[in-house]
C-alpha cells in the first residue's frame, strides 16, 4: 500500500482523454515545407510551454496552502505550522480549484497544445470535476478510524518528515508542538459534526483510536512513568545530533516539554474524552450503506479508486472468479508439497504454522531478523532491474519497522515516498507488531510489492521526471499505484524467483488476498455483510493468520472502496501486456513496456490503455 501526502483522484470519465506514449515521446514530425506549418509548430511550442508554465504556478498555489505537503518536500518554508483543518478552508480550497479550471479553459485551447500538455490539460481538467463531484460527501471519510487519522498522523509526521539539522529546525519542531491543540481540535470539531450526521466509525473502533491516543500521551513529561513518550524520543535522538551547545539543548528541550503539556496533552485528552462519549452510543454496523445517501457514496468511491464504472455487484463477480482461479493454482502447489488433505485443510496448516517454519519469535532478534531479510530480498531484486527497466530511481529505499505507538491499529506493510531533495530515502514499513501476523512465507511478494520492482520504482521515477507538469509527479491514481504493486508481485515469477514452493504459494496467498478484497468490501458496503461474516469469509478462503484478517476486514470497513483497486489494476496491466506481446511478438520489449506504463505518472486505466495502444502502434509502425 501506497502513503503519500497530498493525492490527486482521477475519474473514469478521463477515458476520452488523448493518448500519449510516455515522456519523450515522438509526436508527427511537422510538415516543415509550409510557413503555416511552421508557424503551426510554434505556437504549439508555446503554448505548450505556457500552459506548462501555468501548471507549475498553479502547483506552487496549493503548495502554499499546505505547509504540511511542503515538509513532505523537503522544503523549510511555514516549517513551524499545520495545515489549516477546518471546512471553511475546504470550502475555499475547492472554490480556488474550481476557479483554477476556468482559468484554465479560458486561457488554452486543447488543439494548440502538444501531445504531453494535452495529456496534462485532460487530466486536470478531470481530477477537478471528479473532486467537485466527490465535494459534497467530503464529510463521509471518517476523519478518525482505528487505521487512520490525525490523532496517529500527527505524531508519525513529526518522527518521519520534520527533521532537525538547525537550531531554527528545532524551534519550529516545537512550534509545531504548540499547534497541535489547534490542528487537532479542528479535526475533532468536523468528527463532532460527523457524529452529529450519522457518520462515525462502528463501536468497535474506538477502543483502538483511545489506545493509539493514549500511547501519544504516555511517558515523559505525561507521566512519571520514567520512560519517555513517543515524541519526546524523538526529539531528544534529533537534539542529540545537532550542533549545538548542551545549553542551548537544554534550553529547546524545555521548552519543548511544556509545549507538551500545554498543547499536545490537552488536546489529546479532549480526543480521548470524545471517543469515549461517541462510542458509548455507536452502532456496529459496519458498510458505507449505514451513512447519509450512502449508496450514493460507495458508488463514487469505487468509482475515484478503480477509475471504473463497475458496479459494486460486477466487482462482488469478479472477485468471486478469481478467487477460484487462484485456489486451483494453490492447489496444485498444495499437491507438489506432499500435502495430504484439502484446500481448506493446507489453509489451516499455513495460518496455524504447527512446525514453525514460517514464524519468526516476536521478539527483537525476530523483527530484526525479518527487517535483514526483507532488505536481502529487495536487494537481489535491485541487481536484476536492468532485465525489466530502462529507467530507474535515484532515491534510496530502506526498510523499516511502524513505529510501536501506532503498529497496534496500522495495516500490514505500507511504502512511502522520498522527499524530493534527497533528504529522506523511500521506506517500506514492515507491521511486526504480531509476527504471526507477518509469516516468512509472504515475506518475499510482500518485499517487490512495497519496494522494488514496486511502489519504490513506481513512485520515485514519477517524482523524478523531467519535462512534466508537478501536479503529475506527485499525482495518485489508486487503481494504477496499486495495480502496479500487485503486478509486481507477479513480475518476480517470471524471473526464475520464488523458487521455494512456499514462497509461491505465497505469492499466490497475497493475490488471493486482494481477490478476496473485491468480495468483502463489496460485500460490507453494499450487501450488508457483518464484520464477522466479512472476517469468515477470508478465513475460509485464504491462510492468512486470524489477525491479520480482523485487521484488514477492519480497514476496509472504515476505508470504503479503497481496497478494490488493487486486483482491478492489476488485471489492466496484465491485459494490456499480453495485448502487446501478441502484437509485437518477438519486438516485444518488456523495459519499454514498463517505461510506457510507469513514465507518465499515475493515470486511470482508461488512459493507461489509450497509451499502450498508442506505443504498440508506434511500435508496429517501426
Amino acid at each position: 500500500m501506497a502513503r503519500t501526502v497530498k493525492y490527486f483522484l482521477l475519474s473514469t470519465a478521463a477515458a476520452a482523454l488523448l493518448a500519449s506514449c510516455g515522456e519523450g515521446a515522438k509526436t508527427p514530425a511537422p510538415e516543415s515545407n509550409t510557413a503555416a506549418s511552421a508557424a503551426a509548430t510554434g505556437e504549439t511550442q508555446s503554448q505548450t510551454e505556457a500552459i506548462n508554465a501555468w501548471f507549475e504556478a498553479e502547483f506552487e498555489r496549493q503548495v502554499a496552502r499546505s505547509p504540511m505537503f511542503q515538509t513532505f518536500l523537503g522544503r523549510r518554508t511555514n516549517y513551524d505550522k499545520w495545515d489549516d483543518a477546518s471546512d471553511d478552508f475546504a470550502r475555499e480550497s475547492h472554490a480556488l480549484e474550481l476557479a483554477a479550471l476556468a482559468e484554465m479553459r479560458a486561457t488554452f485551447a486543447l488543439e494548440d497544445l502538444g501531445a504531453q500538455a494535452q495529456l496534462s490539460y485532460r487530466l486536470a481538467e478531470y481530477n477537478t470535476e471528479l473532486a467537485d463531484r466527490r465535494f459534497p460527501f467530503r464529510n463521509h471519510w471518517y476523519v478518525f478510524s482505528q487505521f487512520t487519522g490525525p490523532h496517529s498522523g500527527v505524531a508519525s509526521f513529526m518522527i518521519n518528515q520534520h527533521r532537525i539539522n538547525t537550531v531554527d529546525d528545532a524551534q519550529a519542531y516545537i512550534a509545531r508542538l504548540a499547534g497541535i491543540k489547534t490542528y487537532l481540535g479542528q479535526h475533532q470539531q468536523t468528527a463532532e459534526d460527523q457524529f452529529a450526521r450519522g457518520i462515525n466509525p462502528p463501536k468497535w473502533a474506538y477502543p483502538q483510536m483511545i489506545a493509539t491516543s493514549q500511547n501519544i500521551i504516555s511517558g515523559a513529561p505525561f507521566d512519571d512513568s520514567g520512560a519517555p513518550s513517543t515524541l519526546l524520543a524523538d526529539l531528544t535522538k534529533k537534539l542529540d545530533a545537532l550542533e549545538a551547545s548542551d545549553e542551548v539543548k537544554a534550553d529547546l528541550l524545555a521548552r519543548a516539554n511544556d509545549a507538551m503539556m500545554t498543547s499536545v496533552k490537552p488536546a489529546y485528552e479532549a480526543l480521548i474524552a470524545m471517543f469515549e462519549s461517541q462510542a458509548a452510543t455507536a452502532t456496529n454496523d459496519d458498510g458505507a450503506w449505514k451513512l447519509p445517501d450512502g449508496g450514493a457514496y460507495y458508488a463514487l468511491q469505487l468509482e475515484a479508486m478503480t477509475t471504473t464504472t463497475m458496479s459494486p455487484a460486477e466487482i462482488h463477480d469478479l472477485g468471486l472468479s478469481e478467487v477460484a482461479r487462484i485456489h486451483g493454482e494453490m492447489a496444485a502447489i498444495k499437491d507438489a508439497v506432499g500435502f495430504d488433505g484439502s484446500l481448506q485443510e493446507f489453509f489451516v496448516y499455513m495460518r496455524t504454522d504447527p512446525d514453525g517454519k514460517f514464524t519468526y519469535p516476536s521478539t527483537d532478534e525476530g523483527r530484526a531478523r525479518y527487517l535483514n531479510e526483507a532488505t536481502q530480498i529487495i536487494d537481489t531484486m535491485r541487481g536484476r532491474l536492468d532485465e525489466l527497466f530502462l529507467t530507474k530511481p535515484k532515491a534510496a529505499l530502506i526498510v523499516k519497522r511502524v513505529e510501536p505507538f501506532r503498529e497496534q491499529a496500522a495495516g500490514k506493510a505500507f511504502y512511502q515516498r522520498p522527499a524530493p531533495d534527497g533528504s529522506r530515502p523511500g521506506t517500506y514499513y514492515a507491521n511486526l507488531y504480531n509476527m504471526a501476523d507477518m509469516p516468512s512465507y509472504q515475506m518475499e511478494a510482500l518485499a517487490y510489492h512495497e519496494g522494488v520492482p514496486g511502489h519504490h520504482m513506481q513512485l520515485a521515477i514519477a517524482q523524478e521526471l523531467e519535462g512534466l507538469p508537478s501536479f503529475r509527479k506527485y499525482g495518485s491514481v489508486t487503481a494504477y499505484t496499486e495495480g502496479w504493486g500487485l503486478y509486481s508481485e507477479y513480475i518476480p515469477k517470471e524471473m526464475g524467483f520464488y523458487a521455494d514452493p512456499y514462497s509461491d504459494f505465497g505469492r499466490l496467498a497475497m493475490e488471493l488476498w486482494r481477490a478476496a478484497r473485491l468480495v468483502v468490501d463489496t460485500g460490507l458496503h453494499d450487501k450488508k455483510w457483518t464484520r464477522a461474516e466479512a472476517i469468515d469469509y477470508l478465513l475460509a478462503n485464504t491462510p492468512n493468520p486470524e489477525g491479520d484478517a480482523i485487521k484488514a476486514i477492519e480497514r476496509y470497513i472504515v476505508m470504503p472502496g479503497q481496497a478494490t483497486a488493487y486486483k482491478i489494476g492489476m488485471l489492466k496491466i496484465l491485459e494490456l501486456r499480453t495485448r502487446a506481446e501478441a502484437a509485437l511478438g518477438d519486438d516485444f520489449d518488456i523495459r519499454a513496456f514498463h517505461d510506457v506504463v510507469l513514465k507518465n505518472g499515475a493515470v486511470p486505466l482508461a488512459i493507461l490503455e489509450e497509451n499502450v495502444d498508442a506505443w504498440i502502434a508506434e511500435s508496429e509502425a517501426s
